[in-house]
């Protein structure tokens, strides 16, 4: 199985496509970010801008296809800080689902939280001891306490880097009077976080987000550029990180423009980041900052892999979404598995034998497939107008993969596979293309058969075969039980098959002992077709 996890933060947007292993962990197959800076003048309850909103569609876009080409199979997608404040964030959101189909979850600040510290704890090992993790965003910085099997503090504070950028820095190099009040009002928002993090205690500090691994990298690099590859759990001392801050200070934004390793879309909020981390790391005591290159988007694809885990299973089982999304709609509503695979066996294996006659191809007989598994699934709801129920939840069942039609098709079938036959005046059968008419009505057809050769749900009949004849087919019953009740019910049901196929079709059950013909001719009288309720009446003579 494969996700696409999204992460559409204050400053980036950013997607992974993840491999799932066999034991629930996964391999991050590729990445992409897009820095679109969606929360610049956007936060405090302000309006998203149209530039940035416009910036994030086409950087979500490309990822949508990025997604599609790695073929996936579930698309999570997550809001932070700057939806979730802004006054047009409902608005957005639905120009994301127009736009890419993407349904985006705008989480709680103590939701990213915690996800954060979930990917954190899984790209660290923190050896069954405590860890602080510190995640710098554009709009918010994320700060927890706890284990690797849980967050015991989980924190978002609202102190990213645009916002301090916003607030604060009002000149270039920034004034020291303008810092001092950064700080302070950092260390106050802070405090009661702090006060909780220093009373439980920890055993390391590990830093996560773009903001941190920028800094990470030039506090480590010396005057070069370092990899991300390179930071991946590197140590950074709280010393690198306080002399960093001095010389981000100190340079104004061309200086820092020509810093070795610094990103140039972040050389603007580097000053903040760098101000940021270190007055967090000089609160907490902490001594020194392990860099990790998981965050929320690694969160959203653990989260999703624990609450999922049947889900995936049946994913790995059903690789095919349409077919899974099938099985999954069955199983909601509590099928009959055994009779609902009896009769789509023997559905196909009539659509398969008298295909030269019907003329129908792959896509019809999986229609007839589908229909034959979900036919039932009306019971779930009340029997005796289950074959209508049934058709309601297909319809709204939100089967994956199948166009409007496809599904209308697959759902009048098996609304047909009892009682009425399809009639033009109805909506549904009505609306479609003359060509799905008829099919939907040889389908049907076909699984009112299958539907009588496995009337006691007994799965009694092993195999059919059709043998043709000049002017009628004889269909061949191999037993794999009592099949008297199966010879009644396909006797009541055969008729719309026969119209379809323009020929009687007799039956015969062949077994080891003996071959009882339960139609020997044509002049044999049986029941009328449509509910199976009627007068019998004489069967029909086949076109010449």
């Amino acid at each position: 199985m494969r996700i696409a996890a999204i992460d559409i933060g204050t400053n980036s947007v950013h997607v992974i496509i993840v491999q799932v292993r066999a034991d629930r962990s996964f391999e991050i197959i590729d990445r992409e970010k897009e820095m679109v800076r969606l929360g610049s003048g956007g936060l405090g309850g302000r309006s998203l801008t149209e530039p940035a909103m416009l910036a994030a569609l086409q950087a979500l876009g490309k990822f949508t296809r990025l997604a599609e080409s790695h073929d996936v199979d579930e698309i999570v997608a997550a809001a932070t800080s700057a939806v979730r404040e802004a006054d047009n964030g409902r608005e957005f959101l639905g120009a994301i689902r127009q736009r890419t189909g993407i349904q985006v979850r705008v989480i709680s600040g103590t939701e990213e939280a915690r996800l954060i510290h979930r990917a954190a704890v899984y790209g660290v090992d923190v050896s069954g001891g405590a860890a602080v993790v510190v995640d710098v965003g554009g709009g918010s910085v994320e700060l927890t306490q706890g284990t690797g099997a849980r967050a015991d503090v989980a924190q978002s504070l609202k102190l990213g880097v645009i916002r301090l950028t916003e607030q604060y820095i009002r000149s270039d190099p920034l004034s020291r009077r303008d810092e001092r009040q950064m700080v302070s009002h950092i260390t106050e928002t802070m405090a009661p976080t702090v006060e909780k993090i220093v009373s439980r205690g920890f055993d390391r500090v590990i830093g996560t987000s773009g903001t941190i691994l920028s800094l990470g990298g030039l506090a480590v690099g010396e005057g070069r550029a370092v990899g991300s590859d390179d930071l991946r759990s590197r140590r950074v001392s709280a010393k690198q990180i306080r002399r960093l801050r001095r010389d981000l200070c100190a340079l104004d934004l061309p200086g820092r423009l020509r810093l070795p390793g610094l990103d140039p879309r972040r050389a603007d909020l580097a000053v903040a980041g760098s101000i940021l981390l270190d007055t967090v790391l000089r609160q907490i005591g902490a001594v020194e900052l392990t860099l990790c290159d998981l965050a929320l988007r690694e969160g959203l694809a653990l989260d999703y892999l624990s609450r999922n885990r049947a889900h995936i299973a049946k994913v790995e089982q059903f690789p095919d979404v349409r077919r899974r999304s099938v099985v999954e709609l069955a199983e909601r509503c509590n099928y009959a598995s055994e009779h609902a695979e009896q009769v789509r066996r023997l559905s196909l294996s009539l659509f398969d034998q008298t295909q030269p006659a019907h003329g129908l191809g792959a896509r019809e007989r999986e229609w007839l497939d589908h229909a034959a598994l979900l036919h039932d699934i009306g019971v779930h709801i009340s029997y005796g107008r289950h074959h209508k129920h049934s058709y309601y939840l297909i319809k709204n069942g939100d089967l994956r993969g199948f166009e409007p039609e496809e599904v209308e098709a697959i759902a009048l079938v098996a609304r047909h596979h009892r009682r009425g036959l399809p009639k033009k005046s109805r909506g549904g059968y009505a609306s479609l293309p003359g060509r799905h008419r008829r099919t939907v009505r040889t389908l049907a057809a076909m699984l009112r058969l299958a539907e009588g050769l496995d009337r006691s749900h007994a799965q009694s009949v092993g195999s059919v075969e059709i043998v043709p004849g000049l002017r009628d087919y004889l269909l061949r019953l191999t037993p794999a039980g009592d099949t008297e009740l199966e010879l009644w019910a396909a006797q009541r049901s055969v008729a719309p098959l026969e119209a379809i196929l323009g020929r009687i079709i007799r039956f015969e059950v062949d077994t080891d002992a003996t071959r009882a013909s339960l139609r020997p001719s044509r002049q044999r009288r049986r029941p009328a077709a449509g509910n199976g309720e009627g007068p019998s009446r004489p069967a029909r003579r086949a076109p010449r």
